[in-house]
């Protein structure tokens, strides 16, 4: 008897389940005194009502019996200044979220309680209560379909009239906190997929649609913020403001891809409003103050900004209408031309193309945003369009930009040509008059004899003077950084292989000079602190280069305008330390790699292979990181042989005056100045406790004291992983400082010996690497090869 007192309550029974429903039913208000009381009685019911749907399905007969969510509703109304909010909406989210049966979820849904819960008059200012709100929002969006979507709206003869679902969460669609933000567009996505006409006509009509509208101004705004920074790097460059406009891309891009999703739900009347407001809040006006066709209304962005956007919308979103519709602002100072002959009675090849012009504008309905002047969608008054007219001038447009001496609009502009031209949405005439497959020969959806003929091809007919630039970018002087050099040797290859042709004379002339300069900025370097590294940086980037050419990394990733932009703004602080040496000699190396990479592909059409690239060094492969000498192989703390050392002291700031042996020696590619103290028990041999690198050691005698010998010691490790760049100083330092060794000798010839040493065997090091570069370095005239070019 006294034992069944004891006995445990099931939680989980029907008994206990009505008995905490009634316990929740005498709160008559709900304040602090009692607050945790109905939190409490509110966790019990959903973890009872969760396991019941799985269960028990009498616990949600009974559930549904006593009109729990009711309950809730009537607790929000009695419980405000409680703060009982923010627990009763991650309760009934975590509820609804492990709803499973079909039953269950209609059953919630029904009766108007969901709605009451969302339009309840919270306070959300200053607390935490948004994130709460906006998890419940999202979790009932998770389990509406097509026959429980009709439950959460309010129609009138077959129009919806409210969603507040859809209309509340779009209150916090610019919150500041991603997570809302996120949860905001997981919500509407939801919607969208639900395919329900009525709810398709709602959320397109306004004041509603309003919602794609103050996105695309979010997204401008995102826009304007991001070329604030890009334009900032005029005179200078920081590693925070680079890691910035990564993130403020990064933003951007995130919206992108949320337009993207949207336009991926398929439904005709959503993806017009969003193409609608993409075109005529974001497109357009960035492109048509770059066309010079119409002012940009405060929408001010530098060309390079402009050219980056649209090119990462035209990836990431893409679309027929978006593509044609861009393509359109590209080509319409060609085509406004052609439609003026067409008026005057002429009789051209571009008739055709201004008529099919004009109908794809009709069809985009953007007609009116190009001519403005015009009655109405077929007359565009040409008597305003006149040779010496503001179209005339600005008949390039864009293209102009790609013979820019600015190499980063030369190359974004370039890009974006290229993003259109090898689109498959592209259609006639635009296709015939930019796309590749005229060139490429490939198989279009519309019949190739309605084409007009290759040399209409406005890339065609340009493509002499497009190679020209991109050649002079490799043999700019001074020479441009070695990303922009490496991206336009990409755009080189590119059009090479689309061109299917060899470089005319001019061509070769100016790829001789750029390759000869080339040259000589690696020898160069084989005078400099790093020459010791040389070869293994160009075996490492004879593969970074091969990829780079053969891999299309810009047409997924257009973020490289950005960069290109930045990387000729870059600080690089002390120009003396032996890190920003590195940083120099790594460039140099990335070019001259590029460069022989062209010519085998110029000469042979084909890149060169790392093998390749070893038996023309005439190296093994091993011979460079495995050298055999005892005292190049030392190592801090082993024995080493004295004979040859040279007697000195130095002071150690930590360890006072020691007397030490200064040991220079090379083998192969390998050359190090070694200090050794003598062993206390074997006289001929010492112990290693200090070694650098010959490569930047620069002896130079004290001018005040002749006996000092000081030595540069490269403190900058260029094998850490930090030290890997990416082509314009993005991990140098410009605070590192060199270390140093002072040397004392016992008189002021011994310290001249030491330096000679130190010099002699700097040179045998040195001449060593340049024999074996010699083959890469001879001079060549590339300009007399022209005839036995394989293109």
């Amino acid at each position: 008897m006294w034992g069944s007192l004891w006995r445990s309550i099931d939680r989980f029974s029907v008994q206990h389940f009505k008995y905490v429903i009634n316990e929740l039913r005498q709160i008559k208000v709900v304040d602090m005194n009692n607050r945790e009381l109905v939190v409490d009685l509110l966790q019990s019911i959903v973890e009872i009502v969760t396991y019941g749907d799985r269960q028990d399905p009498v616990i949600f007969d009974c559930f549904m019996e006593y009109q729990v969510l009711a309950e809730f509703v009537r607790v929000l109304k009695i419980g405000r200044t409680s703060k009982i909010e923010a627990p009763l909406l991650q309760y009934l989210s975590i509820m609804i979220q492990n709803m499973g049966s079909e039953h269950a979820i209609y059953y919630c849904l029904s009766n108007d309680y969901i709605n009451s819960i969302i339009e309840h008059e919270y306070e959300f200012d200053g607390g935490d209560l948004a994130p709460y709100y906006m998890s419940f929002l999202r979790a009932v969006s998770g389990k509406i379909n097509r026959g429980t979507l009709c439950l959460l709206v309010r129609v009138n003869r077959d129009v919806v009239t409210s969603f507040p679902l859809y209309t509340e969460a779009l209150k916090f669609a610019q919150h500041g906190e991603k997570m809302i933000q996120t949860a905001v567009r997981a919500l509407t996505l939801n919607i969208y997929n639900v395919s329900d006409d009525m709810v398709y006509q709602f959320v397109t009509s306004p004041p509603v649609s309003k919602y794609f509208s103050d996105l695309v101004y979010s997204l401008r705004g995102k826009c304007i913020h991001l070329d604030s920074l890009v334009q900032a790097t005029d005179e200078t460059c920081t590693n925070e403001r680079r890691k910035e406009i990564l993130l403020e891309s990064d933003k951007l891009v995130d919206d992108l891809y949320y337009f993207k999703d949207i336009l991926s739900v398929g439904e005709s009347c959503l993806t017009k409003v969003v193409n609608q407001n993409l075109l005529n809040l974001l497109v357009l006006p960035l492109l048509l103050p770059l066309q010079q066709l119409r002012q940009s209304n405060g929408f001010n962005l530098c060309a390079v900004t402009s050219l980056y956007i649209v090119s990462h919308l035209l990836v990431v979103v893409g679309g027929k209408n978006i593509i044609n519709a861009v393509a359109s602002v590209l080509l319409y100072p060609y085509m406004i031309l052609s439609i003026r002959d067409t008026a005057k009675g002429e009789t051209t090849n571009g008739s055709t193309h201004a008529k099919s012009f004009l109908n794809l504008l009709r069809d985009m309905e953007i007609m009116e945003t190009f001519a403005p002047e015009s009655e109405g969608y077929g007359n565009i008054n040409v008597d305003h369009i006149s040779e010496d007219g503001d179209v005339c001038k600005a008949r390039n447009g864009i293209l102009g930009y790609i013979f820019s001496d600015n190499p980063s609009l030369l190359l974004a502009s370039l890009h974006l040509y290229l993003i259109l031209a090898e689109s498959k949405d592209l259609q006639y005439p635009l296709a015939s008059l930019i796309g590749l497959h005229e060139m490429q020969d490939t198989t279009m959806n519309y019949s190739t004899s309605a084409l007009p003929a290759v040399n209409d091809n406005i890339l065609a007919r340009l493509m002499p003077q497009v190679v020209n630039a991109l050649l002079k970018v490799a043999a700019s002087q001074p020479p441009f950084c070695a990303l922009i050099q490496w991206h336009a040797g990409w755009f080189l290859r590119k059009l090479l292989l689309l061109e299917r042709k060899a470089l005319s004379d001019d061509h070769l002339r100016l790829f001789n000079i750029s390759y000869q300069q080339s040259c000589e900025r690696l020898r160069k370097e084989l005078d400099g602190c790093w020459f010791d590294h040389i070869l293994d940086t160009l075996s490492d980037e004879l593969a970074n280069c091969k990829t780079a050419l053969e891999v299309q990394l810009q047409s997924k990733n257009p973020l490289f305008a950005l960069e290109l932009a930045v990387c000729q703004h870059t600080t690089v602080g002390n120009t003396t330390a032996s890190n920003i040496g590195w940083q120099t000699m790594v460039d140099v190396v990335k070019v001259f790699i590029l460069h022989l990479q062209l010519k085998a592909f110029i000469f042979k059409g084909d890149l060169l292979e790392k093998p390749l690239l070893d038996s023309l060094i005439g190296l093994p492969t091993d011979s460079v990181t495995s050298p055999s000498s005892n005292l190049t192989s030392a190592s801090f703390g082993s024995e080493v042989f004295l004979g040859s050392g040279i007697p000195c002291r130095i002071a150690f700031s930590n360890a006072g005056i020691r007397d030490i042996y200064l040991i220079p020696t090379t083998k192969g590619v390998s050359g190090k100045a070694i200090l050794a103290e003598k062993h206390p028990f074997r006289s001929q041999r010492g112990v290693v406790i200090a070694i650098a690198p010959l490569a930047g050691l620069s002896p130079k005698i004290d001018e005040d004291h002749p006996t000092w010998l000081h030595l540069r010691i490269r403190d900058f490790d260029p094998r850490s992983k930090a030290s890997k760049t990416r082509g314009y100083n993005s991990n140098v330092s410009s605070a590192a400082v060199d270390g140093r060794w002072t040397l004392g000798f016992p008189s002021a010839k011994a310290c001249e010996t030491a330096r000679l040493l130190i010099l002699e065997e700097t040179y045998k090091q040195r001449s060593f690497i340049k024999s074996l570069l010699a083959p890469l370095l001879q001079n060549n005239d590339l300009k007399n090869l022209s005839d036995g070019q394989a293109r």
